[in-house]
């Protein structure tokens, strides 16, 4: 029988891809047969933290990885709540277009931001926090959450985060009811 702690355990020597696709594999095991959006995001927000902690620089310089929740009644979507993650205590809520969360919400397009500094509207919930990138998940075409990562790092994000992430999404929206 295999532990979920066990789930948590990636190698310090694996590539940054190879650490992709375990993490994928762990999140695949976890989520089957769980379809709580609470349960399931919060066990994904703590393989994405050790995860990036195996890593070596920058991406073992995250600070913050989880998830924020578009909220499914339709008079409040016009902001996302926070959801299950690691790091520091964040913002509780974010206005639909607002900063790097709210933007990919709103589009409903991943945003990879080389330096936060520089991001028109950012929002500082950690300011020690230099680059991120925010993955939207959707059901179909319908943005329902998005995966956040922070790191106390400039320009610590690239092609390899980003098809990770969307891939992750992707069984994330699937294994979850939203409602």
């Amino acid at each position: 029988m295999t532990h979920h702690a066990s789930s948590s355990d990636f190698r310090s020597s694996l590539s940054k891809q190879e650490t992709y696709n375990q993490l994928y594999e762990q999140a695949s095991l976890l989520l089957e047969g769980q379809r709580n959006w609470v349960c399931n995001l919060a066990n994904t927000s703590s393989l994405l933290w050790h995860a990036y902690k195996s890593l070596t620089y920058p991406s073992n310089c995250v600070n913050w990885a989880g998830f924020y929740i578009l909220p499914r009644q339709p008079h409040s979507r016009t902001h996302l709540l926070l959801g299950p993650f690691q790091g520091k205590p964040a913002c509780q809520t974010i206005l639909l277009g607002r900063g790097v969360c709210g933007t990919a919400a709103r589009d409903g397009t991943t945003q990879v931001v080389h330096d936060v500094r520089v991001f028109p509207g950012h929002i500082a919930c950690d300011g020690e926090s230099r680059s991120e990138i925010v993955v939207p998940v959707k059901v179909g075409e319908e943005v329902v959450a998005i995966i956040d990562i922070d790191c106390t790092v400039v320009g610590a994000f690239d092609e390899v985060d980003r098809v990770g992430l969307e891939r992750l999404a992707g069984l994330v929206g699937e294994s979850c009811d939203w409602e």
